[in-house]
């Protein structure tokens, strides 16, 4: 049987009141709220921050929505302490940006020791200018500690106070409402600027035990002081940095691994479905190839489909013995497949590294160095809050998920042909077909699908724009990279189960003539998984609540692989 992970998005509650095991409906029928999960109480995740230990398995939980309770390694105080002495002595002879200095267009604008406060509280105002939906909250949790184990690197010459400050809304239960539309190269800008007038005490939003509302009113209900005041200097690395998409991505990354893995599990089914050849799937052809995730979609789809005898010469003389001629070679995107999906699971790998390594990076500007030669400090600018890296490789993965949606949206339009399915019935109809349509404007919801991802897969990390008086005149873009990829995973999810629906529906239409002949035991596993929602379609029927169990049974990770999970 399956392994039940992954996301349970919003909206679950409203899908889960369709999916009661074995009712097929006519009509739509009254949302019901979710089952209770019976899994035990999470533990609680006591995080200790160094800027250097940080993990995917810390975030995971932070993801999952664990209790955190994070703090600073009892080290990282005294070590931040000397950095904040140290660059507060070197403005005596430097002219830093951000601190003795204006911003942006203004950098060349001094500022007085006497307008240092109302500077830091003017950063966070000017820009928090954010707007759209606001982070997630467990996202927007993992950005504040991500950001607080950049702080807790010392490079960034805040007092440790400023981080603790953000631990304790953390701790607290203190969630401030992040904006995703406004910051172009970086992702920090707008929604951090939101975090920070939140975290000192401004009417900024947040969220706190189901309520919303002003910090200011907030923080106190929450055991929280109302008012931090920042000093010189302390805004800009609060709002410098590429944190916002780190978090948004570390997300991502595990949502599409989910898909990746169900991806895997709905090709099984599609071969068992057409009693595709194994051949393409032999260990010898993929070790030529040198990929090494190229080599485990492999391994492990033989492992989906070991002992299956659809996928034989006797299971494919079953549907029409007097005409069976043994097939040649199946189309590509049969023989492909493992290469496909090995691109996706390549590019996850690379994302996986950059993010850890993200997560413990000095990603603000300008940052505060001991000096090279002699004693004292330093302040050095430059663009280490720059997330092109992250930008890409976005992109990257989005093209990849946008390609696993193809061929699955390919896979899904193989299933309604006799010709192209090798001998299903005509557009998977039960019943009469022709006085019966079958699915195929089930399989169409796929291909609207298709277009939208492939356009919402063009790399804005090309389509760099010039900012703010051409002080800024490369920008990544990488928000709008991330928002885009999140919304294909949304469209992924949709187009994997319309795939895993049809598959199972062909599986259904000729298992008597397949009698004797077992299918693999992961196959039989999801078949017998989907077909507890989901009843085979016999004569037509509304379709839509079916697709939308399908859609949850994806979404909550209920169709990945024994094998893959394990």
């Amino acid at each position: 049987m399956t392994t039940r992970t992954g996301r349970i998005a919003v909206g679950v509650s409203l899908l889960a009141g369709l999916c009661v095991p074995g009712r097929a409906v006519a009509e739509p029928v009254a949302p019901a709220p979710a089952p209770a999960p019976t899994q035990p109480q999470a533990q609680a995740l006591d995080l200790v921050l160094d800027g250097k230990s940080f993990s995917l398995r810390d975030a995971a939980a932070i993801l999952d929505g664990r209790p955190v309770t994070a703090r600073l390694a009892p080290s990282v105080p005294a070590a931040m302490n000397r950095s904040r002495q140290g660059a507060l002595a070197a403005l005596e002879t430097q002219r830093v940006y951000g601190w003795n200095q204006a911003l942006g267009p203004l950098k060349d604008r001094p500022l007085s020791p006497e307008q240092a406060e109302q500077f830091q509280r003017n950063v966070l105002r000017s820009h928090a200018a954010g707007v759209g939906e606001p982070l997630p909250d467990n996202m927007a949790r993992l950005a504040l500690i991500l950001k607080a184990n950049q702080m807790a690197r010392g490079t960034y010459g805040v007092r440790p106070e400023v981080p603790q400050r953000l631990l304790a809304m953390v701790n607290a239960g203190v969630v401030p409402l992040m904006p995703q539309i406004g910051s172009l190269g970086t992702g920090d800008l707008q929604p951090q600027a939101a975090a920070g007038l939140a975290a000192i005490g401004e009417n900024a939003p947040v969220r706190y035990r189901g309520q919303v509302g002003p910090a200011s009113e907030i923080l106190p209900q929450a055991g929280l002081a109302r008012d931090f005041v920042l000093q010189a200097g302390e805004a800009l690395p609060i709002v410098s940095g590429s944190t916002v998409v780190a978090a948004m991505l570390m997300d991502s990354v595990r949502r599409a691994t989910v898909l990746a893995d169900q991806a895997e599990g709905a090709f099984a089914l599609f071969m068992e479905a057409t009693r595709a050849e194994r051949s393409s799937l032999d260990a010898r052809t993929h070790k030529e190839r040198h990929i090494p995730e190229e080599n485990a979609v492999a391994e492990r789809l033989r492992a989906m489909v070991r002992g299956s005898g659809w996928m034989t010469e006797e299971g494919r003389r079953r549907l029409d013995p007097a005409n069976y001629e043994p097939r040649v070679q199946d189309a590509v995107s049969v023989r492909a497949a493992p290469h496909i999906m090995a691109g996706l699971r390549h590019v996850l790998a690379d994302m996986r590294r950059t993010l850890v390594r993200e997560a413990n990076s000095s990603t603000s500007n300008p940052l505060v160095f001991q000096r090279r030669q002699g004693q004292g400090y330093e302040f050095v600018m430059g663009g280490n809050w720059d997330a092109s890296i992250m930008g890409h490789l976005t992109d990257s993965l989005n093209a990849e998920i946008a390609d696993v949606g193809v061929l699955s949206q390919e896979l899904s339009g193989r299933l309604l042909s006799p010709r192209w399915s090798y001998g299903l019935p005509a557009n998977l109809a039960g019943g009469t077909v022709g006085l019966n349509s079958g699915m195929v404007q089930v399989q169409t919801v796929a291909a609207a699908l298709v277009p939208e991802l492939q356009v919402r897969a063009t790399p804005a990390g090309t389509l760099s724009r010039p900012v703010k008086d051409g002080q800024e005149d490369h920008n990544t873009m990488a928000m709008a990279s991330v928002r885009d990829l999140r919304e294909n995973l949304d469209r992924l999810e949709i187009v994997l189960a319309v795939q895993y629906l049809m598959a199972a529906q062909g599986i259904d239409l000729i298992a008597e003539r397949m009698a004797g002949l077992p299918l693999g035991e992961v196959t039989q596993g999801l078949h017998d998984e989907l077909r507890r929602y989901i009843t085979p379609l016999a004569d037509d029927r509304y379709q839509t609540p079916d697709l939308e169990r399908a859609i949850w049974l994806v979404r909550t990770g209920h169709l990945v692989p024994a094998v893959t999970a394990a």
